[in-house]
C-alpha cells in the first residue's frame, strides 16, 4: 500500500485534496480575523488606557464601565449581540465577518487596555522626575525612557493574549463565519470522522508556535533592559 492510499484510508470518505484546500482557506480567514482584530484593538486599547488613567472621573468612569462589561461578559455573547442586536436597537446592519471583527476588537481592546495600564503603572514615578530634572520634555521622556521599559514589561502578557486570540477566532463559527473551526465541524458532521479535529489542532499549534516564536525573539531583542 502506497503513502497516498494510507492517507486516504485514514480520512475515509473525505476527499483529501478538497479537504486541505478548504482547511487552508479557513485558516486564512482565521488569520484575517486575528490580524484585523489586532489592527483595531491595539490602538483602541491605548486610548482606553489613557482614559482609564485619567484623573477626570467624567472620562475614567465610563471607561471603567466599558472594561467591566467587555471583560465580564463572554466574547460569544458579544459576537451575537453585534450581529443580531445592532439592527433592532440602532438600525445598523453588519455582515457576519464585520460583526466578528467589531466584537473581537472591542473585547480585546479592553484586555490590552489593562495590560498597557499595568505596564505604565509599574514604572517608578522617580524616573519621570529624574527625566524632568535632566531637562527632558514630557514627550521625550515618555518615548525615549518610559515607553521602551513599558514594552519590555508587557511582552509576556501580550504574548498570552495573542495566543488566546488565535484560539478565540474559533468563536466566529457561531454566526457562520467560515473559518478554520467551522470547516472542521462541517467535515466531522458530514463524514462522521474525527480526523479533521486532529488536523485543525495541528493548524492551531503551528499558528501559535509562530506567535510564541515571535514573542521569544522580541523578548531576546529587549533583553538589554534586564
Amino acid at each position: 500500500m502506497d503513502f497516498a492510499s494510507i492517507i486516504q484510508s485514514i480520512f475515509g470518505s473525505i476527499n483529501v485534496e478538497i479537504f486541505f484546500s478548504k482547511m487552508l482557506a479557513g485558516a486564512l480567514t482565521t488569520l484575517e480575523i486575528f490580524f484585523l482584530t489586532l489592527l483595531f484593538s491595539l490602538p483602541l486599547g491605548m486610548l482606553l488606557c489613557l482614559g482609564r488613567m485619567s484623573h477626570l472621573k467624567v472620562v475614567s468612569m465610563p471607561v471603567r464601565l466599558y472594561l467591566l462589561v467587555m471583560r465580564g461578559t463572554p466574547l460569544m455573547l458579544q459576537i451575537l449581540f453585534v450581529f443580531f442586536g445592532l439592527q433592532p436597537l440602532f438600525g445598523i446592519q453588519v455582515d457576519r465577518f464585520s460583526a466578528t471583527i467589531i466584537a473581537f476588537s472591542l473585547n480585546y481592546a479592553a484586555y490590552f487596555c489593562e495590560i498597557y495600564r499595568g505596564g505604565m503603572e509599574s514604572i517608578p514615578k522617580g524616573q519621570f522626575e529624574a527625566a524632568k530634572v535632566l531637562g527632558y520634555s514630557k514627550s521625550t521622556s515618555f518615548f525615549k525612557i518610559i515607553l521602551p521599559q513599558v514594552i519590555k514589561r508587557i511582552i509576556p502578557p501580550m504574548g498570552n493574549e495573542f495566543i488566546t486570540l488565535v484560539k478565540d477566532t474559533s468563536l466566529a463559527k457561531i454566526i457562520a463565519v467560515v473559518e478554520l473551526m467551522k470547516v472542521t465541524e462541517e467535515y466531522v458532521n458530514s463524514a462522521v470522522n474525527v480526523v479533521p479535529f486532529f488536523v485543525a489542532a495541528v493548524f492551531y499549534l503551528v499558528m501559535n508556535g509562530v506567535v510564541s516564536r515571535f514573542f521569544s525573539v522580541v523578548e531576546k531583542k529587549l533583553s538589554y533592559y534586564n
